[in-house]
């Protein structure tokens, strides 16, 4: 196991490197303090897990989140000192898959470390079906998405929201339940995740691609995905 921690103050990096060895310690903690360094360490050691802070010195962390989400999956926790929920949306719109607050303790940043992997390694099972719907189709067995022929590249958390819309298409999901889903039990009250991740797969499949298929919100109470192809 292998955890890159991007940030420009060598006391944080102490701070991540010292709970992981007390707590973790098959973990190895290797450090960047740039975002080149970041690209540059995630392109060449390739680790299990980024804790990327915000505020670096040449580009700021949403700018290399963006960055690393056109060439790799790996799991992201953005760092911040600051709170607002501006800022942790957008870390989410940007392919983050958690968010901390500096200072954080040992027990938060290895819970969330956990729970983050947790979810990348636990996929939905893949089975031989398919889900279709016009020019929409899913392969649950191979993992594919594809809209007109043409393969949608999906983070594994938009894979397995995917998952659980199209396996229950015509049928209101709950956010809790989506949110248990996907993201965890221990965040069954974080509906912004689940806001950015749908209007991410809303952009990906619909605006970008031209799925026929709508993934319909029930104001206060969950999200459904519905075929729009008259035919199917």
């Amino acid at each position: 196991m292998r955890i890159l921690a991007v940030d420009d103050e060598p006391e944080v990096i102490e701070i991540v490197r010292l709970c992981f060895n007390l707590r973790w310690p098959e973990a190895e903690v290797i450090a960047a303090s740039t975002g080149e360094e970041a690209l540059a360490a995630i392109e060449g050691q390739a680790p299990d897990l980024v804790l990327l802070d915000i505020m670096l010195p040449d580009i700021d962390g949403f700018k290399v989140c963006e960055e690393v989400r056109r060439f790799s999956d790996v799991p992201i926790i953005m760092l911040t000192a600051r709170d607002a929920e501006v800022e942790r949306v957008r870390g989410l719109e940007m392919g983050a898959d958690d968010y901390i607050t500096k200072p954080f303790s040992h027990l938060e940043l290895l819970a969330r470390s956990r729970a983050v992997l947790r979810r990348y390694q636990n996929q939905p099972p893949a089975v031989g079906e398919t889900y279709e719907a016009g020019n929409f189709q899913m392969d649950y067995g191979t993992r594919r998405v594809t809209v007109g022929g043409t393969q949608v590249r999906l983070t594994p958390i938009e894979y397995g929201l995917l998952y659980h819309l199209t396996r229950n298409a015509g049928r209101v999901l709950p956010h809790r339940t989506l949110l248990a889903k996907v993201w965890g039990r221990e965040y069954t009250s974080e509906l912004d995740y689940l806001k950015v991740y749908i209007r991410r797969l809303r952009h990906k499949l619909g605006e970008e691609m031209g799925a026929t298929i709508s993934i319909e919100s029930e104001r206060g109470v969950g999200y459904r995905l519905v075929p729009t192809d008259s035919q199917s």
